[in-house]
């Protein structure tokens, strides 16, 4: 039976004044293995992290996700089954639902011998999620700056340091349209401008691991401060990391965790931060993470039987 096993890593998106557009990619993975089976049928097992809230039927994010590419295929196999292992927390700000809409299409499109390539993939992705900054990375890895133009999808992949990176996760349920829904339909050109002289700084500062500019770069006044009122505790988890060593934090995508770049003291910024959740009386969840430069990856199996 035709098998394609697909490992995608988590993502972290906005990165500060990134809004939307630039994304970087962590060494923490889901893996989906998808098996063509000739009888007709869908099993869909899950394991790891958040396992639970993981559909097992077909309002399962990553079928769903297949099934748009074998209609764009024109062919599907008889069955299937799907194996999910999950490492990456679900609406934690990591880019879980990335990974599921990428293994989907990926899966897929292997499975079936198709013919998109990875930027077809990239373009479907970025549209099925809205916007390219968590997609861009989790398939290629690195830092990705995305720019949509009408369904066109503009990727610069930049150059980073290799550096480790602390991701701290409270105990709190931030849905993405929640998130989306605080913010202002506009902003003022002095907060426009704030971003916009941020961003390249930014860029630069990740390029080449100049940790003291990473604090006037991360600075944002596009989302974070209509967003860190939602999160119980976040605000003071910021000052918490800035103090315990870090030098650049911010939401990962709309929430709820906190990233932090720092050259070190990763332990003590993971203990700082925790601390101010416990306070708060929210658990957390903690990594200290590499930077993935690899994207996703796919490793398909010799057919052994007909689909």
């Amino acid at each position: 039976m035709p098998q394609v096993t697909i490992t995608i890593p988590a993502t972290s998106a906005n990165l500060g004044p990134g809004f939307d557009c630039l994304g970087v990619a962590l060494g923490l993975y889901n893996q989906v293995t998808f098996t063509a089976v000739s009888q007709p049928s869908l099993t869909i097992a899950v394991t790891g992290l958040d396992a639970a809230k993981v559909p097992t039927d077909e309002t399962n994010l990553v079928y769903q996700s297949a099934c748009h590419m074998f209609d764009r295929l024109g062919k599907r196999p008889s069955g299937l089954h799907i194996q999910q292992k999950n490492n990456i927390p679900v609406g934690s700000g990591l880019g879980s639902s990335s990974t599921a809409v990428l293994a989907g299409l990926l899966g897929a499109n292997a499975l079936m011998d198709g013919h998109f390539s990875q930027a077809d993939i990239l373009a479907i992705a970025a549209a099925e999620e809205g916007h390219p900054d968590n997609v861009a990375p989790a398939l290629l890895g690195g830092l990705v700056l995305g720019v949509m133009q009408g369904e066109q999808v503009h990727i610069e992949q930049l150059p980073i340091a290799q550096q480790q990176v602390v991701i701290v996760t409270p105990d709190f349920q931030l849905l993405t349209k929640d998130a989306r829904a605080a913010l202002p339909n506009q902003v003022s050109r002095q907060d426009a401008i704030f971003n916009a002289s941020r961003l390249p700084l930014l860029i630069h500062a990740l390029e080449t691991a100049a940790y003291p500019k990473l604090t006037l770069a991360m600075q944002d006044k596009l989302h974070q401060p209509y967003r860190l009122p939602l999160i119980p505790g976040m605000a003071e988890a910021f000052d918490a990391a800035y103090t315990a060593g870090a030098a650049g934090v911010a939401l990962s995508g709309a929430g709820p965790s906190l990233i932090a770049f720092a050259p070190d003291c990763h332990a003590e910024i993971v203990a700082a931060v925790t601390a101010v959740f416990h306070k708060k009386n929210l658990a957390s969840r903690s990594w200290i993470l590499p930077i993935d430069m690899a994207g996703s990856q796919i490793n398909k199996l010799a057919s052994q039987g007909t689909i």
